[in-house]
């Protein structure tokens, strides 16, 4: 436990920010060049150095926008940590315990910038095995970002090994015996989404009398029986990110990310929602445009890196990179 004012090499402790089963986190700031940081102390302080550089090592693989970036790992004192960027915003759980259901395209729109996270960690070999809306922080620019890869490991160390690990309300039926695979973390999203559709989980806690039924796909309704304002088309892929057959599942998170895509044309947000501004430009995420009207209309052209002001997404409309010539949150080619 560390406490206010505490120091720990150049960090200054200013607030715990959570605290879970393998660590606490919490907000310092960077007394050399004053910027504010998340330090993540490990419960368990006595294992090996090797093992503790673990998280950190495999954090360093999974660089990507939508996934809270680590800077460095350190040991002052005696105390090992990880430095991780500082997201301010609440966490995913939280606005859904506030606002209940979300609206359905605000809804997509945030499980399209996880699955962009998880499709870029499975592409690296790693799986996260507990995600969840705790695990989701949200800032007030709408962007989403993936925390919390303490459970994580490499497939080739956790596809169909012994450790049940994660969070049982989110847990793919494989996971509770011990089996984790790609589409373990599908599922788990799956759930997520019908959180934030319907305000509510899809079944309680399973308690071990539970597991078979589980197993069976007996346990779970379709979410549009709980919100009749979720399209049958969302519904369908919600259960089928949530199939208890793994091979039913969507396989791979650019399956599921292309399903997501495909049908946002068909939603469109009821208000417009402020994304983040590029030097000083102010502009808003506008509803995407009808599906014929979408066919009919010919995608912008590549523009010239050299022309001067920001660009945006002809799809998802947020900032792009001035070289980039794929989105890095709904892929699309630009």
């Amino acid at each position: 436990m560390l406490f206010k004012g505490q120091s720990l090499g150049k960090y200054r402790i200013l607030s715990p920010l959570g605290s879970g089963g393998f660590g606490t986190v919490y907000l310092a700031e960077d007394t050399w060049i004053d910027k504010k940081v998340a330090l993540k102390i490990p419960h368990r302080q006595n294992l090996d150095f090797g093992e503790l550089l673990r998280e950190p090592r495999l954090l360093a693989s999974v660089s990507h926008p939508n996934i809270v970036a680590i800077t460095t790992a350190e040991k002052q004192d005696g105390v090992f940590f990880i430095v991780m960027e500082y997201v301010p915003g609440v966490t995913l759980e939280h606005i859904i315990a506030t606002d209940g259901p979300l609206d359905v395209a605000r809804a997509v729109d945030y499980a399209v910038q996880i699955c962009n996270a998880i499709e870029h960690a499975h592409s690296q070999g790693v799986l996260h095995r507990d995600l969840r809306p705790a695990n989701v922080l949200v800032t007030d620019k709408d962007l989403v970002k993936v925390a919390d890869f303490g459970t994580s490991r490499f497939l080739e160390i956790a596809a169909h090994g012994t450790t049940v690990i994660g969070s049982p309300p989110y847990m793919a039926p494989e996971q509770f015996q011990g089996k984790a695979v790609f589409a373990s973390d599908l599922y788990s999203l799956g759930v997520s989404m019908y959180q934030m559709l319907t305000g509510v989980l899809p079944y309680d806690t399973p308690s071990p009398a539970d597991i078979e039924r589980l197993l069976q796909g007996e346990v779970i309704s379709p979410p549009r029986l709980k919100n009749a304002a979720i399209p049958k088309v969302l519904n369908d892929v919600v259960m089928q990110a949530m199939a208890a057959d793994v091979t039913r599942r969507y396989q791979r998170a650019s399956d599921l990310l292309h399903a997501l895509i495909d049908m946002r044309p068909q939603i469109r947000r009821p208000t417009p929602v402020r994304i983040p501004a590029l030097e000083g430009v102010r502009t808003t995420r506008t509803p995407p445009l009808p599906a014929p009207d979408e066919a009919s209309s010919p995608r912008p052209r590549p523009r010239d890196p050299a022309v001067a002001g920001p660009r945006f997404c002809w799809n998802c409309r947020k900032p792009l990179h001035a070289r980039t010539d794929r989105c890095p949150f709904c892929r699309e080619p630009q």
